[in-house]
């Protein structure tokens, strides 16, 4: 899958679970600080890019990692290169 399109799919489960304005959904926007999700929420987020992308993000990983939503498309992009 392209990274366009993985970008693209990853912008729009975050669009879709937090309800916000997608041009609020910057690569350098914060899930947390800018876009308002809180744990429960990250979490969310990070099973359905999971489930859509067919990927594990560890639980360690996941609370370092995906911070901005660059980050949550990086790891994804990331994980389709190893395997």
């Amino acid at each position: 899958m392209e990274n366009s399109k993985v970008a693209t799919r990853v912008r729009a489960i975050i669009i879709e679970q937090l309800g916000v304005d997608p041009a609020r959904a910057t690569d350098d926007a914060s899930i947390v600080d800018d876009l308002g999700a809180d744990s429960l929420e990250v979490a969310q987020i990070v099973m359905m890019i999971e489930d859509e992308f067919n990927i594990e993000i560890s639980d360690e990983s996941a609370a370092d990692a995906v911070v901005t939503v660059g980050d949550a498309i990086y790891v994804v992009v990331a994980s389709k290169t190893k395997s």
